[in-house]
Formats: structure tokens, C-alpha cells, sequence
């Protein structure tokens, strides 16, 4: 397509300034050129030779580069628009600036549904929850892949979305992870069809409150047009449903874990069925798939293959689609993972339980459990966790900054549960901990790392630390 399309609505004269130079703020500044915006400035606090390089390629198309601290303090005075980063709170100066003078803001999600090709603007299928949302997207991705469309998944995981709707080669349908902090900002996005998987506290300190947090999350659902999809075991997602406004002729789809109402997919016996997209739904189900057809099966994942299947089949996707792309997807590392079986117990890898709401759904997967976790709990509590998996436990190994805040719920709650305390924070903390644990676990078990914590503290990263994880079961199983 004509760059022209996208730019007849003045955006050439449109004086724009993007804050933050990291991934997003580089990919929104470069769109906005590609587009055809002749005021386009970049600020950001850091200044550094990587981002001087970035800088000058930029520059050489035409846009304002500014660096170095106290460059974001004010917002500049001649401004029409401002496209902020992700993870930037709103109440950093630059944006609280903005919105005292009514400048809009956009969020890099709201400039890429801005510059979708109105003559071939692919649908987007969008996705968000506290947890569960890579999975999610990556199932439905697979389904939308095996039922034949040209699929991406895009936004907060995969290819960055302004990169999609920018691709000269337009695709059939996109499947968009978005974050609360993308959806803060975004304005106009009208989804073809949205799920909020799930809702626990979380990134409560850049929202200010849960109900907050909760509020930015719903935002997926405005606007939307074909289905709103929501989780039955957590109303707070159906209420988002209640209050969104959305196109004439939404519906909403609910997905659970027991049997299905109508307009819901959900579980009888062993088989996924869809009570939703059926004709005769009143009174017949659809076979979407087996259990067995999950990898794994635990019941968290389960439901991100329910939401998923109520996306693809919103969007037209064949049954026979929805079961090829389940059986043909593997999770990413470090998403319940089993590592190795040693000595007749089983170790498996979730590090990306960076959340309590997160470490429980791992925990509930699960017997008989030696629990691995902590870290940066990141002013999370651990007290509904516990009394939910506490009969579960057969012991618990902690680590990291934060492990006091989950002996002390431990204490409270499950007195009567083995608890041992691993002080080492070296490279070599993570052997200890498997040893311990070993200790802990009988023939049966599972050992399971899902930390409910952060990893900054002790690795780069949860990627990191799971691998950690992973070589010290190897080692304890002599690999």
C-alpha cells in the first residue's frame, strides 16, 4: 500500500514527540517517518552509545533526537501528540504535562491501530490477564495458522505489532498480546473479538490501585465487535464484559473448566466443546478437541486452550483447526515445564510464575509438591496462595530477597509444612536449593519451581534462573 493512505488524515503536520528511546519508543518514532510524519521528536533520560548509534539513524530521516538527564522533565511547548513507551506510569512528569495541557497520549498499541492500512486492515484478536497471555496467544496463533490464515502473534510477545501492520504483505488476522500498561493508553483499537484471561494483583504501584489495574485491563473490551471472552471462575473478568461498551451485536463467551452454559466452551469428561458457535447450542455441543491434545494438561493451561478456542472459533476457525493447532503447539521454556524425573520424582521448570496468582494455578496442578520459590515479590502477599495449596505441600524450599514474606504466610497458614531457608545468593544457590528440595520430595512428587516472585534479585532473568534450575536437576540426576 501508498504510504499516502495512511497519511491523509494530516499526520505530516502533526507535531509529534515519542518518550522513551528503547525498543517501542525506536520502532514509534521510525513508523511515524515511514508514515510520512515531518515532526517527529524523541526524548529520553538515558544517554548512551547504543542509543546514539539508534539516534543517528533516525536523524538522517528527518527526526529530533534528545538525550541525557532531565531530558523528559517538561513537555515540550509546540506538541500536538505524544506516543509514550510502555512501562512509563502515567504519572511520569512529560505525561502528567500532557494531560494537564490535553495533549492526547498514545500508547504504541493506539499509533499502530492508527496506521493499519484501511484498505487491508487485518482483524485483531487481543488477549490480556495478569497470566497466561504468551500461552494463549501462541495456541491461538496455532490454530489460526492450522485453519489456513496468514496469522502473527504480535504486541507484547512475537513480532512488535507496529512491525505487522507495517509489513507491505498484509496478513489475514492478528493475534495481539497486550499489557495493562499498553491498553492505559489506547483509545480508539476496536478488537474483532478480545479475552481478559484472568485478573490477580499485579503491577499495582504503576496503577496505583487494583481497581485500577482492573480498569486498564478492560479496556481490551471496548469497542469491540464480535466477542468478548471471559473467564467463568473469575467474575471480575465477566464485570469488565458488563461494563465495557461495545459494538451492536457483541457477545459474550464465557470459558470454563466444568461444563458449559450456553454461549461458553468448556470441558465434559476428557473433550473441549463449544456450547458458543453452534447452532444448535441450546441443546448440542461441538468437539473441539481432547485433553490429551493439551501439552501439558494442567488446568491452568487447559483454560488458556478454552480462551484461545473461543477466539479462533469467533473468528470462523474449524474444529478440526482448533485440535490440530493444540496438538502442534509446545509452550515456551520455562512455562510448566518437566525437566527430568529423578529418582522416581519429577521436576518441572515454571519460573515465568513471577506472580502468586501464577505460582497457585502451578501448585493446583499438582499432588503432592515440594515447592521452590522466591525472590522480588514485588509487594505481593502469599497468604491466599497458601491457604489454597497448603494440602498439597510436602515441603518448601526458599531463596531470594523476598522469602521471609512467604515463611511468615507459610507460618501463619500451613505451620505444620517443612520450610527450608537458603541463604546463598552466588551462581551456585540454585544447586542447593535442588538439594534440598530432593530432600524434601518422595517417590511421586513433584518438585516444582514456580517462585511467585520476580528474578532480578539473584538472576537476569526468570529465563535465567529456570535454566539454573535445569542444571541442577541434571546434576542431581547425574546428566
Amino acid at each position: 500500500m501508498s504510504l499516502e493512505t495512511r497519511t491523509s488524515d494530516g499526520w505530516a503536520t502533526t507535531r509529534f514527540v515519542v518518550l522513551g528511546f528503547g525498543t517501542a519508543g525506536y520502532a514509534c518514532a521510525d513508523s511515524l517517518l515511514q508514515a510520512g510524519a515531518e515532526h517527529v521528536t524523541v526524548l529520553d533520560d538515558r544517554d548512551n552509545e547504543a542509543l546514539r548509534e539508534k539516534a543517528q539513524i533516525l536523524e538522517t530521516l528527518g527526526a529530533t533526537i534528545t538525550l541525557g538527564p532531565g531530558t523528559t522533565a517538561e513537555l515540550p511547548k509546540d506538541v500536538d501528540i505524544v506516543v509514550t513507551s510502555p512501562g512509563i506510569p502515567p504519572y511520569a512528569p512529560l505525561l502528567a504535562h500532557a494531560d494537564e495541557r490535553e495533549v492526547p497520549i498514545w500508547s504504541e498499541i493506539e499509533l499502530a491501530w492508527r496506521l493499519r492500512d484501511p484498505a487491508h486492515a487485518a482483524p485483531w484478536l487481543c488477549i490480556t490477564g495478569t497470566n497466561g497471555k504468551t500461552t494463549t496467544v501462541q495456541m491461538l496463533t496455532a490454530m489460526l495458522t492450522a485453519a489456513g490464515h496468514r496469522a502473527v502473534a504480535a504486541g507484547n510477545v512475537g513480532l512488535p505489532l507496529l512491525e505487522v501492520v507495517m509489513d507491505p504483505e498484509p496478513y489475514d488476522v492478528i493475534a495481539v498480546e497486550l499489557s495493562s500498561y499498553q491498553l492505559h493508553f489506547t483509545h480508539s483499537m476496536s478488537a474483532h473479538s478480545a479475552a481478559v484471561l484472568n485478573l490477580a494483583p499485579d503491577h499495582v504501584d504503576w496503577h496505583g490501585s487494583m481497581e485500577a489495574y482492573a480498569k486498564d485491563k478492560g479496556r481490551i473490551y471496548e469497542n469491540c465487535q464480535i466477542a468478548c471472552v471471559y473467564n467463568v471462575s473469575d467474575p471480575v473478568t465477566e464485570q469488565l464484559v458488563i461494563d465495557a461498551d461495545v459494538i451492536e451485536g457483541c457477545r459474550a463467551i464465557g470459558f470454563t473448566l466444568g461444563t458449559p452454559g450456553l454461549s461458553m466452551v468448556g470441558l465434559v469428561e476428557d473433550l473441549l466443546v463449544d456450547r458458543a458457535f453452534v447452532e444448535q447450542r441450546e441443546t448440542s455441543a461441538l468437539e473441539l478437541a481432547k485433553l490429551a491434545d493439551i501439552t501439558p494438561a494442567a488446568p491452568h493451561n487447559v483454560a488458556n486452550a478454552l480462551a484461545a478456542a473461543a477466539l479462533a472459533r469467533a473468528f470462523g476457525v474449524p474444529a478440526t483447526a482448533v485440535r490440530d493447532g493444540l496438538r502442534g503447539f509446545t509452550p515456551d521454556k520455562h512455562r510448566i515445564a518437566h525437566v527430568a524425573e529423578v529418582a522416581g520424582v519429577n521436576y518441572v521448570d515454571d519460573s515465568k510464575a513471577t506472580n502468586p496468582h501464577a505460582a497457585q494455578a502451578s501448585l493446583l496442578a499438582y499432588e503432592h509438591v515440594v515447592w521452590i520459590a522466591g525472590g522480588q515479590a514485588k509487594g505481593a502477599t502469599f497468604d491466599g496462595l497458601v491457604l489454597a495449596a497448603r494440602e498439597r505441600l510436602r515441603g518448601v524450599v526458599l531463596l531470594g530477597q523476598d522469602k521471609q514474606v512467604i515463611a511468615e504466610a507459610l507460618a501463619r497458614h500451613a505451620p505444620d509444612v517443612p520450610v527450608i531457608t537458603v541463604e546463598a545468593t552466588d551462581t551456585g544457590a540454585m544447586q542447593i536449593v535442588v538439594g534440598e528440595a530432593a530432600k524434601l520430595a518422595q517417590v511421586g512428587d513433584t518438585v516444582l519451581l514456580a517462585p511467585g516472585c520476580a528474578s532480578w534479585d539473584m538472576f537476569a532473568n526468570y529465563g535465567a534462573r529456570g535454566d539454573a534450575f535445569a542444571e541442577a536437576v541434571r546434576r542431581l540426576g547425574g546428566v
